[in-house]
């Protein structure tokens, strides 16, 4: 696992707000995959500015220590590097993804996602800090059915990578599942799919700007115009019209402040934001 400098670590940490976790222990890697979710959103804001991005391990990281997120690969692989430099014994998994219910369950290597896990105290925890609106705790790589707030999860033995586990999502929840690929996996499997998913026109990525963040009881996802809030109480979905308040929203509910933007990129993607969502209410209405 790639170094990251005492400096780095310090200032990672104080993203976290946890200068100092402690020696490797399940309570301190529970605290740290907390306040990552909590503190660190998953977001492809660059994707849809068109900027220059990689899952290269060191812009991975340098991309948290100046404050932005990422998506799946770029969270999980920082993360990664960080719990090394904690002293965790932590390994690089290939997940595939499976969008919804109602496509079939992926392999790996055919709609990739990171995970990790880590092997602490005698026993081996499922990581993800990149899933978005994903898992707020680690999970114990056993099979069973898990409650974290009011979301539930479930781990089974993949029918698509023998040997491997899947994860059913909350069905509130932005997929339907991964499956994981329990062998480690080296950061060129991730390398060769990222030209695709920041640049095709069918990947996730590209059709739509999301920015998603969890706590202890909810999920914030943003997705072009639509700010979602969802707990233990239900739904609220709310639209947003300006672009001063879909700038407020990124600051205050997900930390992120696009102060590197001079003034006409900022409204640049603001428009193209606006289009997209204007383009969906479209085809929604047409198909009732």
């Amino acid at each position: 696992m790639p170094a990251i400098s005492a400096e780095g670590i310090a200032l990672y940490l104080r993203r976290l707000g946890i200068p100092d976790p402690g020696e490797p222990s399940v309570q301190a890697l529970f605290a740290l995959h907390r306040a990552h979710v909590e503190r660190i959103a998953y977001e492809v804001i660059d994707i849809q500015l068109g900027r220059w991005t990689s899952v290269q391990t060191h812009h991975a990281v340098s991309r948290v220590l100046q404050g932005r997120g990422g998506y799946c690969v770029q969270l999980n692989t920082a993360f990664s590097v960080l719990l090394a430099a904690l002293g965790y014994q932590v390994t690089r998994h290939a997940a595939g993804v499976q969008a919804s219910a109602a496509l079939p369950a992926a392999r790996a290597d055919i709609a990739p996602h990171m995970a990790l896990s880590v092997e602490l105290a005698g026993e081996r925890w499922l990581v993800d800090v990149g899933l978005g609106d994903g898992l707020y705790e680690p999970l114990p790589a056993r099979v069973g059915s898990y409650q974290q707030g009011p979301f539930g999860y479930r781990l089974s033995r993949s029918e698509t990578e023998p040997g491997g586990f899947r994860l059913d999502h909350d069905p509130r929840g932005s997929l339907a599942g991964i499956d994981i690929r329990m062998t480690p996996a080296r950061q060129q499997e991730f390398l060769r799919w990222h030209h695709y998913l920041v640049s095709a026109a069918e990947s996730r990525l590209v059709r739509a700007l999301t920015v998603m963040r969890r706590n202890a009881e909810s999920i914030d996802a943003l997705t072009g115009c639509l700010l979602r809030h969802v707990d233990g109480a239900g739904r609220v979905v709310r639209e947003l019209d300006t672009q001063a308040e879909w700038a407020q929203a990124l600051a205050d509910i997900f930390a992120i402040r696009l102060t590197d933007l001079p003034p006409e990129r900022g409204e640049q993607l603001w428009r193209k934001v606006r289009l997209a969502h204007e383009q969906w209410l479209a085809r929604k209405a047409a198909s009732r």
